[in-house]
């Protein structure tokens, strides 16, 4: 199933240089995670389950 996402937002963490990643919700609730410079369809699809668990284990690993 393709989903549809909208308002796709740019990491706060962006390198200037463009290294960066957007993250969209579908309808659904997915959460969606691309690179922009890459193929626009290409899309790592997640639950918000497992959304909240990576933010997590990213904040855990900054502290």
């Amino acid at each position: 199933m393709t989903r549809s996402y909208s308002r796709w937002r740019k990491s706060s963490h962006s390198d200037p240089d463009g290294k960066c990643v957007e993250v969209a919700r579908a309808a659904d609730g997915t959460i969606g995670v691309r690179d922009p410079k890459g193929d626009p369809t290409a899309v790592l699809e997640v639950t918000p389950q497992e959304w909240a668990r990576l933010l997590a284990q990213v904040k855990a690993q900054d502290a």
